[in-house]
């Protein structure tokens, strides 16, 4: 693995150590593409999602004994959003004709540019692949925009979600596997 990084299937006790990845990432990584008022309101629209622990599709990545970075891919029909936020859907999405959804990728700020987000993008998109997706889609933030470009993702619309107060602007990217 680069640097050091290992990996693992996530479990739900997890939960709280990647619930604080989450919240260092959103507090700090976000900072200089987004307002304080749009960082609070990125609160509601990220985030755990436990579905995804579940379905045993999501990641940890570890470095020095501590959790550098998550993220995971789902065979379910949500872009984007944590537990608490609104308007989720579980269907299962057709993997002949829709693309799977690459989730919740978030890294450590200790750990930012050391390979994290790679890594877990290939596994997420090997995983999908291996279950006969043929597309994979997920929703950017403008500070995850450019490693997504550079991984071969293109846009697909860009969107302000506003349901946590202020407008937060993202992106929908998607790449063929």
């Amino acid at each position: 693995m680069a640097d050091g990084l290992t990996h693992r299937i996530a479990d739900l006790e997890d939960a709280p150590a990647l619930a604080e990845v989450m919240e260092a990432a959103i507090a700090e990584l976000q900072r200089g593409f987004l307002d304080p008022a749009q960082i609070a309101s990125s609160r509601m629209i990220m985030g755990l999602d436990r579905q995804l622990l579940i379905d045993g599709t999501y990641f940890v990545v570890e470095a020095d004994g501590r959790i550098a970075g998550c993220g995971g891919w789902s065979r379910r029909a949500t872009l984007y959003g944590g537990d608490h936020t609104p308007g989720r859907d579980a269907a299962l999405l057709d993997p002949a004709t829709e693309a799977a959804r690459v989730r919740a990728m978030y890294t450590h700020p200790d750990f930012a540019r050391r390979g994290v987000g790679r890594l877990t993008l290939d596994l997420c998109e090997a995983a999908a692949r291996a279950e006969g997706f043929r597309r994979v889609e997920l929703m950017a933030t403008l500070s995850g925009r450019a490693l997504y470009s550079q991984c071969g993702y293109q846009d697909i619309e860009g969107i302000e979600d506003d349901r946590g107060g202020a407008a937060v602007p993202l992106v929908r990217m998607g790449k063929a596997i």
